[in-house]
């Protein structure tokens, strides 16, 4: 059996820093894609809240690096479900860092089970975490953009707010109906609010990303074989890595992207072409 395929070397060049002066909260942010969101973010000149609910010490480790490189950072745990913690998050970045200019809506989970032994627990679990929590972060994070507005100095937006979905947000996924009705939800938060936010000058957008090597899937990719298996689903043959969502969600974020309001950005090797219809199905 072949071995697995090396990581792509990354780029030798940094994040250019393009949130100079911003002040932006990532949400599961000690680990996986929320933390590489959130030292790319750091490294393009934001201060950053990293936002975590288990693993104090990988949310210190965030942090630490953050700071090491000059940038501004503390962590901050919360689940971001709990209406009252997602306020006090909030009211403390506020004291803190004086505003929010950025929210990237990371925090998710998974509970998978075959449809007819899912339990009730194991749906809210999930719509609590992954859907509700994102709307009770976009709320608070709008209500501070509505209170500044604004300010040119800083960004030609008065706010942003980046939603991480899935593919499986038009993917349907056998035994994992929680998260695909998660991920379907978020696109229409998402769409919806931005569509009612855009007149305020607050974009809204959200990163889908496919295969992606984080722990939440080490199954998919930890072998050869389940490697193998998992690129017949990825027409550009390799896996994502977090990386490559951060460096999207810094776009996004940025002004670079003042443009684009209400729109998913797959970022997902291709599997969004259906590869099982490459030879005519």
């Amino acid at each position: 059996m072949p071995d697995l395929p090396p990581r792509p070397t990354a780029p030798t060049h940094r994040v250019p820093r393009v949130l100079s002066g911003q002040k932006a909260i990532v949400t599961g942010a000690n680990s996986g894609i929320g933390r590489a969101v959130a030292l790319a973010f750091g490294q393009a000149g934001a201060d950053v809240v990293v936002n975590y609910v288990v693993g104090d010490p990988s949310a210190d480790e965030v942090v630490q690096t953050i700071r090491a490189e000059g940038g501004r950072a503390y962590a901050h745990k919360a689940d971001v479900s709990n209406e009252d913690q997602v306020e006090a998050m909030f009211k403390r970045m506020i004291d803190e860092f004086g505003t929010v200019d950025i929210l990237v809506a990371n925090a998710g989970l998974q509970r998978d089970a075959a449809f007819p032994e899912m339990t009730l627990a194991q749906w809210n679990t999930v719509i609590g975490v992954n859907l509700t929590g994102q709307f009770l972060c976009a709320r608070a994070a709008v209500r501070e953009f509505l209170r500044r507005g604004v300010v040119p100095a800083v960004s030609n937006a008065a706010g942003k707010i980046v939603c991480m979905s899935s593919v499986h947000q038009a993917i349907p996924w056998s035994g994992h109906a929680n998260y695909a009705a998660s991920k379907g939800g978020i696109k229409m938060l998402m769409e919806s609010l931005a569509q009612e936010m855009a007149p305020h000058r607050i974009r809204v957008n959200s990163i889908a990303p496919g295969a992606i090597r984080t722990p939440i899937n080490t199954a998919a990719w930890q072998t050869p074989a389940a490697y193998e298996r998992l690129m017949t689903l990825v027409p550009y043959r390799r896996i994502g890595e977090p990386i490559d969502i951060a460096r999207a969600a810094v776009w996004l974020a940025s002004d670079d992207a003042d443009y684009v309001v209400g729109t998913t950005l797959f970022v997902d090797g291709g599997m969004m072409l259906f590869p099982g219809f490459a030879t005519g199905g």
